[in-house]
């Protein structure tokens, strides 16, 4: 499996622990020495409830990707459900990874995590030409998270899901503590970062 694939893509519902498996698989890598750079989306909770996202890149850095924001907000609000998403917050920590990832230069291969490439993330049109131009490059390999078909297909994340470079990792409530899913996503990644 490993020689076939040259990125991952772990996709699952809501909650099922996709980031948990990414922070571990990038905690694995790095241990090894595999260079990786990107960012990770947290859940940001007051009083048990789930107010809004952040991103908080690899290098310890963190912002606002959305917050709950009742109905009746601007209009020019770019809205997912409840969540209106601070695109120059999103974007002042993202583009600069892509931005970075995109010069080096060399033989070494290096991991992208993009945790997560979903609706939320596809109001930067910059983003969306960053990840795309990461999938094209042949020094970079990526680790990312993407939603669950659901509604209005995303058309990144389609691409992804359908691309015969990505190996997609579907995660259940059933699989999640499935050593061997973790075992599959390192070898495959360090197996790249070797080509």
């Amino acid at each position: 499996m490993a020689a076939k694939y040259k990125h991952v893509a772990i996709t699952g519902p809501p909650g099922v622990g996709k980031t948990t498996l990414v922070e571990s698989v990038v905690g694995r890598l790095r241990s090894c020495g595999a260079p990786c750079s990107g960012f990770y989306t947290r859940e940001v909770r007051q009083a048990g409830r789930r107010t809004g996202f952040d991103v908080v890149t690899l290098d310890g850095k963190s912002g606002v990707l959305s917050r709950v924001k009742p109905d009746g907000g601007g209009r020019r609000d770019l809205r997912v459900g409840q969540y209106v998403v601070d695109l120059p917050a999103f974007e002042n920590l993202a583009l600069p990874l892509l931005q970075a990832q995109a010069s080096l230069q060399g033989e070494n291969g290096h991991i992208l995590v993009l945790d997560e490439i979903g609706k939320m993330e596809m109001f930067s049109q910059h983003f969306v030409a960053g990840v795309r131009g990461a999938m094209a490059r042949p020094s970079t390999t990526l680790l990312t998270t993407i939603p669950i078909p659901k509604g209005k297909p995303i058309p990144l994340v389609e691409e992804i899901r359908n691309h015969k470079d990505f190996f997609v990792v579907n995660l259940t409530r059933e699989n999640r503590d499935d050593p061997s899913i973790q075992e599959n996503i390192v070898s495959t990644l360090t197996a790249s970062l070797k080509k």
